[in-house]
């Protein structure tokens, strides 16, 4: 017959954050050990999709990693994909030349 198995905690309910796996011990034991959420993956802001190169953590555990894990080199690195952070550039990019473009048609219409 199986070994029972009581609860090491006073939580006696099966809710979402008390998740708990049967261990064996090297004594031959079987015991709790309390199994922690599942980490989600930090998404960009715009289009929604998982951030390459930065790992799915808990939100406390990014206080504790270093600042070059939790970013990507680049402009937007950690809250935004290379996809949107290359359509921003080209945005921003482009209305300054519409900018320039109206400013050079106005100073022809002058003269």
């Amino acid at each position: 017959m199986a070994q029972r198995v009581t609860l090491r905690k006073r939580q006696p309910y099966n809710t979402k954050s008390s998740g708990r796996r049967v261990v064996k011990t090297p004594g031959g034991k079987l015991i709790y050990h309390t199994v922690r959420k599942r980490a989600s993956s930090p998404k960009c802001g715009d289009c929604g999709t998982a951030l390459a190169g930065i790992p799915a953590l808990r939100p406390r555990q990014y206080a504790v990693i270093s600042k070059r894990q939790k970013t990507v080199n680049r402009a937007y690195g950690g809250s935004r994909c290379g996809d949107c952070t290359k359509q921003r550039i080209l945005r921003a990019f482009l209305v300054e030349e519409a900018k320039i473009v109206k400013r050079v048609i106005k100073s022809q219409q002058k003269k």
